[in-house]
């Protein structure tokens, strides 16, 4: 339970940070952290889509100057017509703009244009004293901006930003698909070639054993040109092509993905795309599929599930494998796997990308799942790894300071904005960030 206040100004957003209780204040946008960093138990919690306002598109320049509270849904039907495609965008697009500033969250693309913060100019944000300000990457107050890229709201709240978009000629992609026999061929795959992709991305079957252990679809993908498209599509080739087709309904009982069930769906998965090159398809059709189903979480059932993401270095590859074999010998099914390569992370203190191997896998909740997450958590950090703060929602505060080595370099950077703590959140607190 917290008190939740939607300002429409950042003076109201001042004014209500101002007011914060001992338990403190953080911000919260549209809710997909698979954790509890925009939760605040028994203090405030912003609702910042109530600042929602794209002040200005410069179609030739691709800076856009807009709210914290815009959608990047809501950005890419204003940008597109421009064409203007937003550089880095996750596995949904229902994510205000400070959320992807504060979570520095990263796509398919990231070993060709990094993580979100690469591609933000400036950000006004509000302190804890309620003083407002602009930072930028590369000005006096460079080391509060990367700290506040990636820093989940801890370091002020983030009410505007302007963000350099990247020029496309159409909404479209380009795409070759590959379907590979097992997990080793297709990490050695997704090494080759990657450079010649703008996006690239694997899911693989992490139920079925034996030969075709891992078994997955490499998918990669450039944006296609006029040239690429049909007539018909040339007709309209900017066009927002992102539909939700229908809603999940609450009505799965728990337990309904398991071996059987899971081995049926990575079996269709699998088979439902053959290798073919130069496929073209929408936005939806390679970047958001799960966006054509809302509440598609329900699912899982009302136990719902874990998702759990790490990132180890490139020559830890094995771990890989490791994790999916526990994984497979505690009974834990995962239906929707993802691989991907990152390349250079950028100078934010808590930006989860870096150069190496990242999975994600959605594991139902039941029983022996925590036992299991504390051995992966182990086995990732005696790898180098960490995760990502973004999907965490229980490991604990010794593995998020082996994981982030810059830890107390951003605490003392926050410490010099906010020294009463006036910024917290459950996972704040949870963690000992604050």
């Amino acid at each position: 339970m917290a008190t939740v206040i939607t300002p429409r100004t950042p003076e109201e957003v001042a004014a209500a940070v101002k007011a914060a209780g001992r338990r403190g204040i953080i911000a919260r946008g549209l809710g997909r952290s698979y954790g509890d960093p925009a939760q605040n138990a028994g203090g405030t919690v912003l609702d910042m889509t109530g600042l929602a306002r794209i002040h200005s598109i410069d179609a030739d320049s691709g800076v856009v100057d807009l709210d914290a509270g815009v959608s990047l849904d809501a950005l890419m039907r204003r940008a597109l017509p421009f064409g203007l495609w937003v550089p880095v965008l996750p596995g949904t697009r229902q994510v205000t703009i400070g959320g992807a500033i504060g979570a520095d969250i990263h796509g398919k693309a990231h070993h060709v244009v990094g993580s979100f913060g690469n591609h933000v100019e400036a950000m006004t944000i509000v302190l804890a004293d309620g003083s407002i300000r602009e930072l930028t990457p590369e000005g006096p107050e460079a080391e509060l901006f990367w700290a506040t890229v990636g820093g989940m709201g801890l370091t002020g709240v983030i009410v505007r930003a302007r963000l350099k978009l990247h020029h496309v000629e159409t909404a479209y992609f380009k795409v070759d698909t590959e379907q590979i026999d097992n997990l080793a061929e297709l990490m050695a795959r997704q090494t080759q070639d990657d450079e010649k992709y703008a996006e690239s991305v694997s899911w693989f079957d992490a139920v079925t054993t034996g030969e075709h252990f891992g078994r997955g679809l490499l998918t990669r993908a450039n944006h296609a040109t006029l040239a690429d498209l049909t007539p018909r599509q040339r007709r309209n080739p900017l066009k927002f092509d992102a539909p939700q087709l229908l809603t999940v309904p609450d009505v799965f009982p728990p337990g309904m993905l398991n071996r059987v069930t899971g081995r049926l769906f990575s079996e269709l998965w699998y088979r439902k795309s053959p290798t073919k090159l130069g496929a073209i398809q929408n936005i939806t059709q390679f970047l958001h599929p799960l966006d054509i189903a809302g509440e598609w979480n329900r699912g899982y059932g009302p136990h719902g599930f874990l998702q759990y993401q790490f990132v180890v270095p490139l020559e830890r590859g094995d771990v890989i494998r490791t994790v999916l074999e526990r994984m497979t010998e505690a009974g834990q099914v995962s239906a929707l796997n993802v691989l991907k390569r990152f390349g250079e992370g950028n100078r934010a203190p808590l930006s989860f990308p870096k150069p190496g191997w990242t999975l994600c896998v959605d594991i139902p909740i039941g029983p022996g799942l925590g036992e299991l997450c504390e051995e992966l958590d182990r086995i990732v950090l005696d790898a180098g790894g960490r995760h990502y703060l973004a999907k965490e929602s229980r490991t604990t505060p010794e593995a998020i300071r082996r994981g982030y080595p810059r830890l107390e370099e951003w605490r003392k950077v926050r410490a010099a904005v906010d020294p009463a703590g006036v910024f917290a959140s459950d996972l704040a607190r949870r963690l000992e960030l604050i």
